[in-house]
């Protein structure tokens, strides 16, 4: 068996289909003919050339090891994981279908697997760095085979989604199959600044860091000591001696599970509680999508922080965070060439 990454175009534009359809597709446009009819390399190399005259050779030999894997290379039972674009979180599901054909579909539909998802919204919090290095690929698909990456998914699909070793591989120089191309190296810093975090703010730690961004936001805050704080973590407003407004009731939950609709109805009634016009909840792990559903809802009360909104505002207020919250997470600035998918 393998794993595979694979991805649902390069802003997820298809994310939600395939979630909600039970497969995964290959999204290449002009691709109409049936690749179960092609039987060689060279065959299929014919047909991208035929159908791409624009491509180089690059674009081309990565463009085939692409659309060859999902074809034929890939099997009934495999794993496929598919990264969020819209959340940090990773999908996780298993091949049950030979690769099908539908010449009747609209572009780009036309050619797909089906899938049972195993688990949605798996926070990528969970899944150690070396991991989420493998899953930075910018390739849309390709097989993940490093550091012994399918057994150790799925040993993690029998302790929750949680990582079953103690300490993680470190992530490798060398190039492979799943790094044959450009790498996301702004997810994978996103990823390693969310590893520190994790390990330097646990628990009421996380609310500190949150308190911190409010007073460089211009805040006044009251941070709950560590304990019960029936719903409320931080107090925060602006103006002398924070008497202006909005009043804000904030709750923060540092945990490895995605936020279920209870705790955003306790942090309304804290709020009520506390005559704050405004919440603001924070969640590491994420929300479901339960939550998710209410934010039209409750844009005007109330915002949502995941863990990617969280290091949002780490980076766009580091500067003016204090001494000692910069001191346990050290970062610095770095300018890199932005190279993308059209850039393999």
């Amino acid at each position: 068996m393998a794993l595979w990454l694979v991805r649902a175009g390069a802003h997820g534009e298809y994310e939600q289909k395939f979630l909600d359809e039970s497969r995964i597709y290959l999204t290449w446009r002009r691709l109409a003919e049936d690749l179960g009819e092609i039987d060689t390399p060279e065959a299929l190399t014919a047909l991208l050339q035929s159908a791409y005259p624009d491509f180089g050779e690059g674009k081309m030999r990565t463009s085939r090891s692409q659309v060859w894997a999902f074809a034929k290379r890939m099997q009934v039972g495999d794993w496929v994981v598919l990264p969020s674009k819209h959340k940090p979180a990773i999908h996780i599901g298993e091949i049950v279908s030979e690769y099908q054909y539908d010449p009747s579909a609209e572009e780009p539909y036309r050619h797909y697997r089906k899938v049972k998802w195993l688990a949605t919204d798996i926070p990528r919090s969970n899944f150690d760095q070396d991991l989420l290095y493998s899953f930075g690929a910018f390739l849309t698909i390709c097989q993940i085979s490093r550091n012994d990456a399918e057994q150790r998914v799925r040993a993690m699909a029998a302790h929750g989604w949680k990582s079953t070793i103690d300490k993680a591989p470190v992530i490798p120089q060398e190039q492979s199959d799943e790094s044959d191309g450009a790498m996301d190296l702004a997810q994978v810093a996103r990823d390693q600044i969310a590893h520190l975090i994790q390990a330097k703010f646990k628990g009421h730690g996380l609310a500190r860091l949150v308190d911190a961004i409010l007073r460089a936001q211009g805040y006044v805050t009251y941070l709950s000591p560590e304990g019960p704080d029936k719903g409320i973590d931080i107090l925060a407003a602006p103006g002398p001696m924070g008497f202006g407004e909005p009043k804000i009731c904030v709750q923060v939950k540092s945990g490895d599970s995605p936020l279920d609709r209870p705790t955003l109805d306790q942090l309304i009634g804290a709020m009520q509680n506390v005559q704050a016009q405004s919440g603001l909840l924070v969640s590491w792990a994420g929300f479901k999508s339960s939550v998710d559903r209410e934010k039209a809802t409750q844009f005007f009360r109330v915002r949502l922080w995941d863990s990617d909104d969280l290091i949002d505002q780490v980076l766009a207020h580091y500067g003016v965070l204090d001494d000692e919250i910069r001191a346990e997470l050290p970062l610095k600035q770095v300018w890199m060439p932005a190279l993308g998918e059209d850039e393999q």
